[in-house]
């Protein structure tokens, strides 16, 4: 069923999700279309007054800004291609991503703040009918706006028209760029952090560790929403564990402390989806039409420092910093489950070769590989401290495509070392002979499945390394 768009209401976390990951298609509503039709009205009438001045529409761009143009000169000016700004290559985004930055960019046609030609901006939503979206290179992008990844992206539709007065503008200026990564981050990290809790309730109940460690009453005592958030799921995936008797006295810290980092993670992905439904319906575009008033029957133009989202790099960095944090418990995980002085199991829970099993004592060894690499990404992703590529005015970059990246590869990393700690889980759960708890029997099925519990399997990288795989199909579900 196709989204309908009319105003900047119908700019929602879930509609993204169902255009971005789940290919929906758009269209512009009645209401903005006649909004639009309006918009630019004001805008023809506006621009024809000798004595306004709008950045790239009455003058040049950049360093030409001083440049008064003509009305023939505008025309000429608007039909130029933006190929010089489409100056990166390499390392395309997903397609889910590029479908998340077009559906953002709609955001600031459908109330007339753009002023973008009506007909350019159906074009722009029919770009969603196709699930293959021109390619945006995911580095390379150290512009002052976004007008690098937006020129690749927006190319192609604009050279189906003939771009009236400002168009191109409204299609590479704004900050849609920065609203469709922080999207798709938010929409991952809420995901991986289902997948992180429950690969870590299956090894907090394989380890028999004690309940009191996810008591209720610490829901209050903590005196945090994103731990008791935490503490309940774990407590759910549980089930209430298998009735017997549990380790007598405390697990190490890193079981302990599990609450409180998937509750640093929850958090995390609250402030990152916080930021999305702010910048989903935001106005960034540069320059912008304000509505008329008494003073301007024509509404007014003016320029604007919309195309950089500095909430978004943050949020993103926040993610990035959760994940590297769920890795280094997991990985602990991993070297505690299969010292037997410290779990109580039994040595690297394996009892030898006449059980058939396989050995899974380097398996830690991979897991601390993927966790320092995550933690090597939790940095934090600051204005450049240099003028970067810009020059003349555009002398301040924006990072946000360096955030999307460090914490895509940072989310993959923790698939990583989640793939590892699984099958040690769950080893211990059959070589003491306990149950799975009900919850978590889906994820054990997927394990086995994934990597068979056998000295006569295939090597136990690739084994371990096509869970991590689904465990990053499922993440995205198919996106």
């Amino acid at each position: 069923m196709t989204i309908v768009l009319d105003s900047l209401a119908d700019f929602t976390l879930e509609a993204a999700k169902a255009v971005a990951w789940n290919g929906r298609r758009v269209s512009l509503g009645p209401t903005a279309l006649h909004t639009m039709q309006a918009a630019r009205a004001r805008f023809d009438a506006l621009i024809d007054n000798p004595d306004i001045v709008i950045y790239g529409v009455t003058s040049g761009y950049g360093q030409q800004a001083k440049i008064r143009l003509s009305p023939e000169e505008r025309k000429v000016h608007a039909a130029r291609l933006p190929k010089a700004p489409a100056a990166s290559w390499g390392d395309p985004l997903p397609d889910r991503v590029a479908r998340g930055i077009v559906f953002a960019r709609l955001a600031n046609f459908v109330e007339g703040h753009a002023a973008v030609s009506p007909d350019l901006a159906v074009a722009v939503a029919r770009m969603l009918d196709d699930p293959e979206q021109p390619e945006v290179p995911a580095r390379g992008q150290g512009g002052a706006g976004e007008i690098l990844s937006l020129s690749h992206l927006f190319l192609p539709v604009l050279a189906q028209v003939t771009p009236a007065e400002k168009d191109a503008l409204s299609l590479i200026n704004g900050s849609p760029a920065a609203t469709g990564l922080v999207t798709d981050a938010a929409l991952a990290a809420r995901s991986r952090l289902e997948l992180a809790c429950q690969v870590l309730a299956l090894t907090f109940e394989a380890f028999n560790a004690p309940l009191t460690h996810l008591d209720p009453g610490l829901d209050a005592l903590w005196n945090n929403p994103h731990d008791g958030w935490a503490l309940g799921r774990l407590r759910a995936l549980l089930d209430a564990g298998h009735g017997g008797a549990r380790r007598p006295y405390q697990a190490p810290v890193s079981f302990r402390i599990l609450p409180r980092i998937l509750g640093q993670a929850h958090l995390a992905t609250e402030i990152a989806e916080a930021v999305v439904a702010q910048s989903l319906m935001a106005v960034t575009d540069n320059p912008v039409l304000l509505p008329p008033d008494a003073a301007n029957p024509h509404g007014r133009a003016i320029s604007t420092g919309g195309y950089h989202n500095a909430q978004a790099p943050m949020a993103m960095d926040q993610i990035t910093a959760a994940y590297a944090n769920l890795a280094v418990i997991a990985e602990r995980m991993c070297g505690k489950m299969l010292d037997e002085a410290i779990s109580l199991l039994p040595a690297e829970v394996y009892s030898g070769p006449p059980d058939g099993r396989g050995y899974l004592g380097c398996l830690p060894m991979a897991a601390a590989g993927y966790a320092e690499e995550a933690r090597g990404l939790a940095t934090a992703t600051l204005l450049p401290g240099s003028e970067t590529g810009g020059f003349g005015a555009n002398d301040v970059a924006s990072p946000v495509f360096l955030a999307w990246s460090k914490q895509d590869r940072a989310g993959m990393l923790l698939e990583h070392t989640l793939a590892s700690l699984a099958p040690i889980a769950l080893r211990a759960f059959d070589v003491t002979e306990r149950p799975v708890p009900g919850p978590l029997a889906q994820l054990a099925e997927q394990t086995r499945d994934h990597v068979p519990d056998r000295m006569d399997a295939d090597t136990l990288g690739p084994s371990v390394g096509r869970l991590a795989e689904f465990f990053h199909a499922t993440v995205f579900g198919g996106a």
